[in-house]
């Protein structure tokens, strides 16, 4: 399927590897041109480096933590005339509700709320000036069923979630859809490293951690950045237009909720 997207721009948050890597690859693969940021250059560069010589694109890294008011104003720079923001950043570690103070749940705000809520407020009204303009955002499953462990993030992505139900209605006339992604387990470092605290609570192998795992998910499996990134791009092609305000889940049919 042609997306309609060749030549557009886009801004891929912590696109360095995982699923913002997989949202990365499939734009280029459609001939948009990218802003990629991450917080380390090295594998940042490299990546970049290959899909510009796979796909024949132009793209710009920019090295910085946008859960930092220096590093947005950095990536900010860079994305001006975007047409394409995808927001992604690592979730909060896990623990248990006692573990955390304040401090705790305004690092996990700065990072997965606050800091997509400023790049949608810094691009997107130039996309509604252009009347054209796509915002995903990669939250989590938690957001339709938290999962204990991971209450810092459970708090900070449903904030977010509540932002774009409202704001996404509020731009859409103008041409611009605003939309989150909710992934389940995905084969990334995020997965490992969750995985990572099973085998040391369990006293395990990774690989039993990760079978036990993936036997709760209808899939059977983990999924992988690839499709995760070819559902991305589908949110960000001239197609979707008319997904508005939506949270759709890749968990391999995980959560089981009937709406």
């Amino acid at each position: 399927m042609d997306l309609g997207i060749k030549g557009k721009k886009a801004l891929v948050c912590a696109s360095s590897k995982g699923l913002g890597l997989g949202c990365a690859e499939h734009l280029a693969a459609a001939g948009v041109d990218l802003v990629m940021n991450a917080r380390g250059s090295e594998a940042l560069e490299a990546e970049a480096e290959r899909l510009r010589s796979t796909y024949g694109v132009s793209i710009e890294t920019v090295a910085a933590d946008v859960a930092t008011q220096e590093g947005q104003a950095a990536v900010i720079k860079a994305a001006q005339g975007v047409d394409i923001l995808v927001n992604n950043a690592g979730g909060p570690p896990p623990g248990m509700w006692t573990d955390w103070e304040r401090e705790d749940f305004i690092k996990a705000l700065d990072a997965n709320m606050l800091a997509p809520i400023a790049l949608i407020k810094a691009l997107v009204p130039a996309m509604m000036d252009r009347g054209w303009g796509r915002v995903v955002n990669i939250t989590s499953q938690s957001v339709r069923a938290p999962i204990g462990v991971l209450g810092l993030s459970n708090s900070a992505r449903t904030g977010l979630t509540g932002y774009v139900a409202g704001t996404s209605r509020q731009v859409a006339g103008k041409g611009v859809t605003i939309n989150n992604l909710l992934p389940g387990i995905h084969a990334t470092d995020r997965a490992d490293a969750l995985d990572g605290g099973v085998v040391k609570a369990k006293g395990i192998t990774l690989e039993e951690a990760r079978t036990e795992r993936a036997a709760g998910i209808p899939a059977g499996r983990y999924g992988t950045r690839d499709e995760f990134g070819a559902a991305c791009a589908f949110l960000c092609s001239t197609h979707a237009g008319f997904i508005v305000g939506q949270s759709i889940l890749l968990d391999g049919g995980a959560t089981n909720i009937t709406m």
